[in-house]
């Protein structure tokens, strides 16, 4: 048994559906911390105005660490230090070349987001008139201090994230897929016991508690691929260069998204108090499949992308593959989302301070925010094969479109649907983002199998078509046997047509013969970190 998990740990994934598989498990078991998490908040808080100085609180220091530690990691430092494994003969000149660099890159990271982090505490007044002009003073006065507290926590996510891409270097997935489990156990603990007696302080030391075990998590396993901490910081060092070359383009991208979350945050900060909370409600609860079937795979692909970015033929075959493995899993999950909205944020939300009126608004930007989930779950690999040409521009160039896009018709739809149209206008500009990435795609790269995709698209349309309409005769004949007024009730109806409605969708994949299916549940069967087994075409697949 010791020796199992020691292998699990340990043992590099060498194909795309396992690692994919792995990186799944753990965003899926995060997540649902993440809905415990946010039960816990709703609960205890309501849609008002003390969780939307919470989450104004989160938007500056989440503004640093992704535009910093994201732009570096997902655009720079992966491809070159993959690029480097690649070449090194594991040699004690070549690895420590890697150990040089990777501390190198923790250096220079840790110096520019510490003195971040003091100019944003210094600053946290100003920076929070501007993130939300729309609370009152009073609250202005919170979010300020809930801001200098959770400053900390990029400088922990920073260290966290150069070992994560290590270890995402060397197809080590196990701890890095952890990592998040604990972010979120910190964010937890913080609510349950520092909340009770710090008041809203306890929550901004339970994020820091929570990015902490984040990066402490990752220490062993980086010590035991032979990375033993340098004190060396070298600007002149050509692969920190190139890494900074790289990250420059992928950083603005990221730039013109945070841009974009922080117009959304003062836009909802405008609106009827708690419009703020159900915003970032509604944007956790669509996240949720996002991060296990979007994010999983772009995370897992990224290696595999980066070391056959210019082998046309295989590049199109794993981005194919991947692509529709991801629309296998995202399409039924859109319909449900759609179908069983009302009862998911009852079930999930509806307890305690969390009203009536909270739901129907939660369940109105969810619905709009569901519309473009094929569209936000394909935009991560889209991006990272143009990462992986070593081609950042484009992503950041059609980025920046969209996002003016979104803030426009958010300003314009606000007027009309509430916070609602803050969801509708960002769906609307997702999927403009997806159509233009692709279009470029194609043009540079030529044809991708889309005669494939489009096949196995139509193939998992009509199957949640019938999904949908399962979910809806389900609800309508388990409504006489329930009370519906009851928690108890809620959940029965959400469990029966959910499942009712998954199992419709499985049924007809495999009637209509999707390879897809057959390659998900070839994946399951493996287990992939017990068993180690080589993919045909057919079965590397990813999808978070």
């Amino acid at each position: 048994m010791n020796l199992s998990f020691r292998g699990l740990v340990n043992r590099p994934m060498h194909n795309i559906t396992g690692a994919a598989f792995l990186v799944a498990t753990f965003s899926i078991a995060s997540r649902l911390l993440g809905v415990v998490r946010d039960h816990i908040l709703a609960g205890r808080f309501g849609a008002g105005e003390s969780l939307d100085i919470y989450f104004a609180a989160f938007r500056v220091p989440d503004f640093i660490f992704n535009l910093l530690v994201l732009g570096a990691l997902s655009a720079g430092f992966i491809p070159v230090f993959s690029e480097m494994i690649k070449k090194a003969e594991n040699g004690p000149e070549d690895k420590e070349k890697l150990i040089r660099l990777a501390s190198n890159v923790f250096n220079a990271l840790m110096i520019l987001l510490l003195i971040l982090s003091v100019v944003g505490i210094i600053f946290a007044e100003p920076l929070t008139r501007f993130v939300a002009p729309g609370l009152s003073p009073e609250a202005q006065i919170q979010v300020a201090a809930l801001t200098r507290i959770m400053f900390l926590s990029p400088l922990f996510l920073g260290m966290s994230g150069v070992l994560g891409g290590i270890l995402q270097s060397y197809k080590r997935f196990f701890i890095y897929s952890l990592s998040p489990i604990f972010y979120n156990l910190g964010i937890i603990a913080g609510a349950l016991f520092l909340e009770p007696v710090l008041g809203l302080t306890g929550l901004a030391w339970g994020v820091v508690l929570g990015a902490f075990l984040h990066f402490a998590v990752q220490v062993p396993a980086v010590i035991q691929l032979g990375f033993n901490y340098r004190l060396v910081l070298d600007f002149a060092d050509s692969g920190l260069r190139q890494i900074a070359r790289m990250m420059g383009p992928r950083t603005l991208t990221l730039a013109i998204s945070q841009v974009n979350l922080l117009a959304m945050t003062i836009l909802a900060s405008t609106l009827e108090p708690g419009s703020l909370t159900i915003f970032n409600f509604a944007n956790n609860l669509q996240s949720f499949p996002l991060g296990v079937f979007g994010i999983s795979f772009a995370v897992a692909a990224f290696p595999f992308l980066s070391e056959n970015a210019y082998r046309i033929e295989e590049l199109k075959n794993r981005f194919s593959s991947t692509i529709r493995q991801i629309l296998f899993f995202i399409i039924p999950t859109s319909v449900l989302l759609i179908t069983l909205r009302a009862q998911l944020i009852r079930v999930i939300y509806g307890s305690g301070n969390f009203d009536w009126n909270d739901t129907i608004l939660t369940m109105n930007t969810l619905g709009f925010f569901a519309l473009s989930l094929f569209a936000q779950a394909t935009i991560p690999l889209l991006v990272r094969v143009f990462y992986a040409r070593r081609d950042s521009w484009t992503p950041f160039l059609l980025s920046m479109a969209s996002v003016a896009l979104n803030i426009f018709l958010a300003y314009v739809l606000r007027d009309y649907f509430g916070v609602a149209g803050l969801a509708l206008a960002f769906s609307i500009a997702s999927i403009f983002n997806f159509m233009c990435l692709w279009l470029w795609l194609y043009y540079k790269v030529g044809s991708l199998d889309l005669d494939k995709i489009f096949i196995s698209v139509t193939k998992f349309a009509a199957a949640a078509i019938g999904a949908g309409a399962m979910v809806q005769l389900l609800k309508i004949a388990i409504w006489p046997f329930i009370d519906m007024t009851t928690y108890i009730g809620v959940i029965w109806q959400l469990v029966v047509a959910g499942f009712g409605g998954l199992g419709t969708y499985i049924l007809l994949c495999y009637v209509l013969r999707s390879e897809e299916l057959m390659a998900a549940i070839a994946a399951f069967r493996r287990k992939l970190p017990l068993k180690k087994a080589k993919l045909g075409d057919q079965s590397e697949a990813r999808g978070l």
